[in-house]
């Protein structure tokens, strides 16, 4: 705990606050504990932080209180070696956030307001208070393995396994086949990976196969699967065909296989002859066996709109009905018809590719690309143009109607086309896009030993593949040192893939390395606090290990949580669940926020002083969104008091029962979106925190508060417009409702 604190205060950055006012206020209230408070012009100059360096030597300073600017700005300034440094946040969060209390902004120049010095030396107070709640954490000793395991012998595992071996660590390259190459193996030709990007060329697979087996820090094991992956990250068991391994991350390339086919049903596949997949178009271009010369290649069939899907003739009066067909699909008057929930730019660049190769096969070739959507990607425009003014190739968005079977040909009924009118295209082969499903779909594929399962957790809302963060954590999965790349992250060419796996392998590398440090991953990227535990109160409820999103708590033999900390990316969500409390980590803890919110000083006279309303903001998107508002020149009510947190996971109730025994009149809970476009760099954090406040509303009412004096709001970091007005219609809430009962006591 930080006992000689060193306060500064940067002038430039508090604007009419009167910095003197604030020091003097800290000295009295905070006296030996604060031998050093200064103010400075500018605090950033280097002739300031060569004044506190000193002061560091010669005072003994343990902790630093840098009162100024966001902690988001300048944050590799302020590192002093062996000092606990907290940022205290009185330029966005209060000087330039405050309005006062009838709408209008102070004046520049002028005194400040008595409300914002209130606001101000609650901030202060607050971040003094923490500081000498916050301890320099001590990991435990940690020895990692620096060996690479690469799920998945294809182009991503392939790429992969060179990458990591190239940078010098052991790989142990397992494939579930007989031979390396994965799908690409199927591949006649790929579409453009190099300059001019005009044309499919060979796909370079033998090469890389052969750089890849001849290195020498690579072990490959075929045929094989991974039977159990154990430990903790940096220090993982694999067994792998009947022998274990010691491996310190994974990069997941366990790819893809097509989807059942049997759901191509409603366009005729598997009834009428000569329609098939693009992967089996693909097998028979590289057998050279492209007999037909006229062909309709069918780009997102998910879209697909109309009555009759297809009607052979024997068949046609059957399909007047809306119950189940003999095939088991009901495949008349429908809407439209949806095989995965998800489309790709894949579907495009294969229809492309195909196109062209039936031009290659025949001069009088006719390949009619019909589309719901046609997507080019970048670089790949170019190839996308050659095809549009290569002979032979006709292009046209449309609605497919239907595709019947007459006289042996194959006629594609198409509507909204760029010609204009509904047609008929009489066709010898029809080629429908083959549905990528990732390898996680129904397989747990890493099989896990974890108190969790052997499978990562909710796969089925996001239609199996290895669930990543894809707006700020590519890579990631919900389990710390296993990294997705390729088609098991997402759909993608070959070129995407090989990006992909590169930087899969950089994050497993990251993991190695953080774990032999002693350090978090992302998003806390290097923070060396983890959950520290009094067992000595646990009651064995098993929310900690239920609740952890990464699989980070496992089960003693007597049912006690069993700390993995590698595993842990120190979101704190175990920390909110434990109803005892006993969870925290040296540098936040249920002690530490309790005692901040327990001094902020709340007026008894909510008509004289006015209400007060805590913010618990999670650091990751709702608190830069309060910043970039105040920035772009946003305020909000004088009234707020805000405190970051790691996430809205790691909020324990006891805050909002401290909160409402203090006489604070309300509860804002800023946090990430949730649900199935969830932005929460801990995935589940926000969900959880939804959840539980139903638990609170209970106590709530129980003690004689309105629920609605708590309430969640989603918000992203791009919505920094919308926070002040949440923050508006909150304090008109509570100026409604009036004083917390509790005030006063």
């Amino acid at each position: 705990m930080a006992e000689k604190i060193g306060v500064y205060f940067d002038q430039s950055a508090l604007g009419i606050i009167d910095a003197e006012e604030l020091s003097t206020g800290v000295s009295n209230k905070f006296g030996d504990a604060c031998p050093v408070v200064k103010v400075f012009p500018v605090l950033a100059a280097p002739s300031a932080r060569e004044e506190i360096k000193k002061d560091i030597v010669e005072q003994g300073l343990d902790g630093i209180a840098i009162c100024g600017s966001s902690p988001r700005v300048d944050w590799d300034i302020y590192e002093f070696e062996n000092v606990i440094v907290e940022r205290i946040n009185l330029r966005e969060q209060c000087a330039m956030a405050y309005k006062n209390p009838d709408g209008t902004i102070p004046a520049a120049g002028g005194a400040a307001p008595e409300l914002l010095m209130a606001m101000a030396k609650d901030y202060v107070t607050m971040g003094i208070i923490k500081l000498q709640k916050t301890a320099v954490p001590e990991p435990p000793e940690f020895e990692a393995v620096k060996t690479i395991l690469v799920l998945g012998g294809g182009w991503a595992g392939l790429t992969a396994a060179k990458q990591a071996a190239d940078y010098g660590y052991d790989v142990i390259l397992v494939e579930k086949d007989a031979q390396l190459g994965g799908k690409a193996l199927n591949m006649l030709k790929t579409v453009p990976l190099e300059f001019p990007y005009e044309e499919a060329h060979d796909t370079g697979l033998e090469a890389k196969i052969e750089e890849v087996t001849a290195h020498e820090k690579v072990t490959v094991v075929l045929n094989a699967t991974v039977e159990k992956l154990a430990g903790t990250p940096g220090q993982y068991t694999a067994q792998v065909a009947g022998q274990e391994y010691s491996v310190g991350a994974v990069v997941l390339a366990a790819g893809w296989k097509p989807m059942d086919n049997e759901l191509l049903a409603p366009f005729g596949y598997g009834s009428m002859p000569n329609i098939v997949t693009s992967a089996e178009y693909e097998k028979l271009a590289k057998e050279g066996k492209l007999d037909a010369k006229r062909v309709a290649f069918i780009v997102n069939t998910e879209t697909v709109t109309g009555g009759d899907i297809y009607a052979a003739p024997e068949e046609a009066e059957a399909t007047e009905s809306d119950e189940e067909a003999e095939d088991g699909y009901v495949h008349e008057d429908l809407e439209s018809v949806r095989h995965l929930a998800y489309s790709s730019y894949v579907n495009s660049m294969i229809a492309l590719k195909q196109a062209n190769y039936l031009c290659d096969a025949h001069e009088d070739a006719r390949a009619y690309v019909l589309y719901d959507s046609m997507v080019v990607p970048g670089i790949h425009e170019r190839y996308y143009k050659a095809a549009q003014d290569r002979l032979g190739i006709m292009m046209s968005k449309a609605d497919i109607k239907g595709i019947t079977e007459e006289e042996g040909s194959l006629v594609v009924s198409a509507g909204n086309t760029l010609m204009g009118d509904d047609v008929e295209i009489p066709v010898d082969m029809v080629v429908l896009p083959t549905g990528i499903v990732p390898a996680t779909a129904k397989d747990p594929v890493m099989n896990f030993e974890y108190r969790q399962g052997p499978a990562f957790p909710d796969l089925d809302l996001f239609d199996g593949y290895a669930d990543s963060n894809y707006i700020c954590f590519p890579y990631e999965t919900r389990r710390t040192g296993v990294y997705a790349a390729g088609c098991v992250r997402q759909p993608m060419m070959m070129d995407a893939a090989e990006e992909d796996a590169i930087g899969a392998t950089m994050k497993a590398i990251q993991c190695v390395e953080s774990s032999n440090h002693g350090v978090a991953v992302h998003p806390r990227s290097g923070d060396l606090s983890y959950p520290v535990f009094n067992f000595v109160r646990c009651t064995q409820c098993k929310r900690c290990t239920e609740e952890c999103p990464f699989g980070a708590l496992d089960d003693d033999e007597k049912g006690t949580p069993l700390p993995n900390f590698s595993r842990c990316r120190r979101c704190g969500t175990c920390m909110g669940a434990c109803p005892e409390r006993v969870i925290s980590f040296d540098n936040y803890n249920i002690d530490q926020i309790g005692s901040m919110i327990r001094e902020i000083d709340v007026p008894d006279d909510m008509e004289q002083g006015g209400p007060r309303v805590l913010i618990l903001a999670c650091e990751n998107d709702a608190y830069p969104a309060l910043d970039m508002a105040a920035i772009r020149g946003k305020s909000w009510s004088p009234y707020v008091r805000i405190i970051p947190v790691r996430c809205l996971g790691s909020v324990n109730a006891i805050w909002v029962a401290d909160a409402m025994s203090k006489g604070i009149d309300g509860v804002m809970l800023l946090g990430c979106k949730y649900g199935d476009d969830y932005q929460c760099h801990f995935v589940k954090g926000s969900e959880i925190c939804n959840r539980r406040k139903d638990n609170i509303a209970e106590t709530l009412e129980r003690l004689g508060v309105e629920p609605d004096r708590v309430e969640q709001y989603e918000v992203a970091i791009d919505e920094y417009d919308k926070v002040p007005g949440m923050i508006d219609d909150f304090m008109d809430m509570v100026f409604e409702k009036g004083p917390n009962p509790f005030k006063g006591y």
